[in-house]
């Protein structure tokens, strides 16, 4: 199975750029993981419950733990939106607000 993979907005790319070689190594990895493999291990990938179809990609590196979110649509692609570093246990409000907010602009744009 390959899934394609593709970006709304400006958000994943500013976010990708801003880091440095190895953890864009590593986001290019994961991505690349779920891309092909057809049951993504939850520890890369994970449905975020109660949130209506949102997903964050999950990427370690180091003692950094970085996010990624995402949606699927129409069955392979993935779309993705913001990324940030996890600073603490609990994602923060303002990002998951954030992924909601864009994946819903998505859809929208997408139906016109």
């Amino acid at each position: 199975m390959i899934r394609k993979i593709i970006f709304h907005e400006h958000h994943f790319i500013s976010f990708y750029q801003n880091q440095d070689e190895k953890v864009k190594t590593k986001i290019l990895y994961v991505l690349e993981l779920i891309k092909q493999v057809d049951r993504v291990p939850e520890k890369f990938l994970k449905h975020l419950t109660g949130k209506d179809g949102l997903y964050e990609i999950r990427i370690e590196h180091k003692s950094n733990i970085y996010r990624l979110f995402c949606c699927f649509d129409e069955g392979k692609l993935v779309v993705l939106f913001n990324g940030f570093q996890k600073k603490t246990q609990k994602t923060p409000k303002g990002e998951l607000e954030k992924a909601l907010r864009l994946m819903q602009n998505y859809f929208e744009q997408k139906n016109k």
